[in-house]
Order: C-alpha cells, then sequence, then structure tokens
C-alpha cells in the first residue's frame, strides 16, 4: 500500500501533544495519547518522534514561539529612547494575561515544558534556547551581563505570580527590572 503523503501530520503531532500536556501535565503524554489526539495512526507519533524527549523537544520549542512573539510585538524595546524597565513590564503583563480574558493556560503550559528541563536532559538546549533569544533581544540596550540578569529576573516574576496565583504587579515589575537597569 503507498504512503500516504501528509504533510502537516509532523505539526499536528506536535500541537496534540501540547493540548495533552495542557490537559494533563508531562505525566499523561504518551505516544499513545498524543496519537489519540491528533487522530493519527501511533506509528506515525514514533516515526516523526521516536522519543518522548525528541516530541517534548519540538513541544517546547513552538511553546517559546509565544513569548517570542509578544517581545517582537514591542519594537520600543530596541529604542533607547524608551523606558526599557516599563517596556518589559508591559510585555510581561500582556505574557501573563494569556489570551487576553486572564486565562494562564497557555502560558503555564510553557512553564511546565520549560521546567520539564530540570528532568529531562535532551530539553535543556531548548530552554537554553529562550533564556539566550530574550537575552539577544535586551543586548540590543544593556551590556549582555545585565540583559541576563533582567532574564533571570523575569524568569523569577513569571514563576512567583504563576506559582502563588497572585496577580501580575506592573508597578512592581517596573520598579525592580528598573533596579537591575539601574535607571
Amino acid at each position: 500500500m503507498p504512503r500516504r503523503h501528509d504533510p502537516g501530520r509532523r505539526q499536528r503531532i506536535i500541537d496534540a501533544a501540547i493540548r495533552v500536556v495542557g490537559r494533563g501535565g508531562i505525566a499523561g503524554l504518551s505516544h499513545r495519547t498524543v496519537a489519540a489526539e491528533a487522530d493519527v495512526p501511533l506509528g506515525s507519533t514514533t516515526y516523526h518522534f521516536a522519543t518522548l524527549d525528541e516530541l517534548l523537544v519540538a513541544a517546547l520549542r513552538q511553546a517559546n514561539e509565544g513569548f517570542a512573539e509578544v517581545m517582537a510585538a514591542h519594537p520600543a524595546l530596541a529604542d533607547p529612547a524608551a523606558d526599557l524597565a516599563g517596556e518589559l513590564a508591559r510585555v510581561l503583563g500582556e505574557w501573563l494575561a494569556g489570551d487576553g480574558t486572564g486565562d494562564r493556560t497557555g502560558v503555564e503550559l510553557e512553564y511546565e515544558l520549560y521546567l520539564a528541563a530540570l528532568r529531562r536532559p535532551a530539553l535543556r538546549p531548548v530552554a537554553a534556547e529562550w533564556a539566550d533569544g530574550v537575552a539577544r533581544v535586551l543586548a540590543r540596550r544593556v551590556d549582555p551581563v545585565t540583559a541576563r540578569a533582567v532574564v533571570a529576573l523575569m524568569d523569577g516574576i513569571c514563576l512567583q505570580v504563576l506559582l502563588t496565583g497572585t496577580a501580575y504587579d506592573e508597578g512592581y515589575a517596573r520598579e525592580v527590572l528598573g533596579r537591575v537597569l539601574g535607571r
């Protein structure tokens, strides 16, 4: 029987993995659950992703795009005349607002995949790509060491908001970012 050409199948599998993790966490992820979610044969998931770590790498890489898109939507981040601390605080607020309704499901999913790198070494380079990418954007305005410190602070603010369930405080974020930035 000839192989059916399905150029979108790999992407559907990644999207399905993200939905599965979003619903049940990484513990609920298996080739079988992803195949069922993507409505593809089980063999398709293992054809495209021999291991679950390979699938998680692809899912994390795609999830990282969410924050990159929010950053890219703020050209003022590169404007030397703009208040960098204020712009970054605004970016964090938009990202943490998720889909605009205050639903943080997508953001929580991104962090779950990001933090999975603690136990899954295969994910560590992808998690580092996220931090390096944000630092590169910031390095247009500040030195590389300060850029890395700002990334760590932004990460910490996001984790605290997500883990404690508290409302994001843009004024607080602006203040502490300003201190790290020396402004």
